[in-house]
C-alpha cells in the first residue's frame, strides 16, 4: 500500500562519500589517504571508480572514471574492490537510524534517502538526524531542505559536506537562477547542450523559456517537465513504501576485448544465466529484456524488447536475448562489455502494462 505523504518540507539526506567512508571505518589507518572504490580493486583492469575519497577528489578523480586513469591522477591512491552486501548494511543502519526518530524516510539508494519534514524548524530537525547518524554509525551526512523534491535535492549540494542548506521558492532565483542548467537535477549535458541551441544556458533562462520551445524540442512530457525543473517545482511528497526493483541486470568489462560472435554469444548467455537466477529470487515473471553492447574502443549500444508474453520460464528469455543480439551485433568488431537486463512485471501489475515506478518522482 503506498504511503506518500505531501509536506511542509522535504529532507535529502546524502551520506557523505559513502562508499569510501565505510571502508574508512573498517580499514582505520586508511583515514585522510587517497582512497578509491572500484571493480575489484586493480588499477591495472578495465573498471571504473565507484567512488574516491575527498582527498582523491582533490587529485581529479572521479566518480565512473576508468580506474587507469585514476591510478595516473592519484599514484598513491590505496585502491579497494567494490563490496556491495557491505555497504547495503552500513546503509540499512543508517536509514533505520533515521525512522528511530519517528520519520518519514524513501530510501533512494545506499547513501541518499528523502525524508518528511513536518517541522517549522527544519534545520533543527536535519541536524537531529545529522547526530542520530553520526552517533549510530559513525558515519557523516548532508541535508538540504526544500519545499519540493526537486529544491531539497540540489540544496544537498550547497551543504556538503557534514552541512545543511535551504533552498524554497524564496530563494531559488537568488541560488540558483544565474546557474548553468545542467546543476539541475535531472539536466545532463546533452540536454543542456540542446537547450542551448535556443538560447536556453541559465536556470532562469530555462523557468522562462516558452512552453512551445520546450515542447517542440522534447515532446509534451519531457518539455513540459524542464521547464519545471527550471523553476524548482515539483512533489513534496515523501513515499515510505518499501522499494521493489523493476529489473535486474548483470554486466561484464572483459579485460581482454571479444573477438568472435561465438564469445559474444556465449557470454551474453552467461550473463542471461546470470539475471535469471537474480530473478528467479523475485518469483515475478519477465516482461521486457535488454541488452548493452560496448564495442572497443567506447561506443555503446543500448537496445531493448518487449516478450510477446510475460514467461517465468529461462528458454523464452534465453531466445529474446539471443535474437535482440543477433539484430544488433555487428560481426567483427571487438566487444569490451556486455550487459543484460531483464525487467518484471510489477506486484499487482497486469501482465500487460508497464507503468512507471514510485522511486525517482521529482
Amino acid at each position: 500500500m503506498t504511503t506518500a505523504r505531501a509536506f511542509p518540507f522535504v529532507l535529502h539526506v546524502d551520506l557523505d562519500q559513502f562508499i569510501a567512508a565505510v571502508e574508512v571505518l573498517r580499514r582505520p589507518e586508511l583515514a585522510g589517504r587517497e582512497v578509491v572504490v572500484g571493480g575489484r580493486g586493480d588499477p591495472t583492469e578495465r573498471a571504473v571508480v565507484s567512488t574516491a575519497s575527498y582527498e582523491a577528489r582533490e587529485r581529479g578523480v572521479r566518480s565512473g572514471m576508468p580506474l587507469r586513469v585514476a591510478a595516473r591522477k592519484a599514484p598513491d591512491a590505496v585502491f579497494l574492490p567494490v563490496d556491495g552486501p557491505h555497504y547495503l548494511t552500513a546503509s540499512e543502519e543508517v536509514f533505520a537510524a533515521v525512522r528511530d526518530l519517528g520519520l518519514v524516510v524513501e530510501v533512494l539508494g545506499w547513501d541518499e534517502g528523502f525524508v518528511g519534514g513536518d517541522t517549522d524548524d527544519p534545520e533543527a530537525l536535519a541536524r537531529d538526524i545529522q547526530a542520530a547518524v553520526l552517533g549510530r554509525t559513525s558515519l557523516h551526512c548532508s541535508v538540504g531542505i526544500g519545499d519540493t523534491r526537486v529544491r531539497a535535492k540540489i540544496a544537498t549540494d550547497f551543504g556538503k559536506p557534514q552541512g545543511v542548506f535551504r533552498l524554497t521558492a524564496a530563494n531559488w532565483v537568488e541560488v540558483m537562477g544565474h546557474r548553468p542548467t545542467a546543476d539541475l537535477w535531472g539536466i545532463g549535458a546533452r540536454v543542456s547542450a540542446r537547450l542551448a541551441t535556443h538560447g536556453i544556458r541559465t536556470v532562469s533562462e530555462l523557468a522562462a523559456a516558452s512552453p512551445e520551445v520546450l515542447v517542440g524540442e522534447f515532446g509534451p512530457r519531457m518539455g513540459a517537465w524542464y521547464g519545471s525543473l527550471g523553476r524548482g517545482e515539483g512533489s513534496a511528497e515523501v513515499d515510505d513504501t518499501p522499494w521493489v526493483a523493476r529489473g535486474h541486470s548483470r554486466e561484464t568489462t572483459y579485460q581482454s576485448n571479444l573477438v568472435t560472435g561465438d564469445e559474444v554469444r556465449e557470454a551474453v548467455r552467461v550473463l542471461t544465466d546470470q539475471v535469471l537466477e537474480d530473478v528467479g529470487r523475485e518469483g515475478r515473471p519477465v516482461v521486457r529484456i535488454g541488452l548493452k553492447i560496448r564495442y572497443a574502443p567506447f561506443f555503446t549500444v543500448n537496445r531493448s524488447r518487449k516478450l510477446p508474453a510475460t514467461t517465468s520460464e529461462p528458454g523464452p528469455v534465453h531466445a529474446a536475448v539471443q535474437a535482440l543480439l543477433a539484430d544488433h551485433l555487428e560481426e567483427g568488431r571487438e566487444v569490451r562489455l556486455l550487459g543484460v537486463r531483464a525487467e518484471m512485471t510489477m506486484p499487482e501489475e497486469d501482465d500487460d502494462v508497464e507503468r512507471t515506478p514510485v522511486r525517482g518522482r521529482v
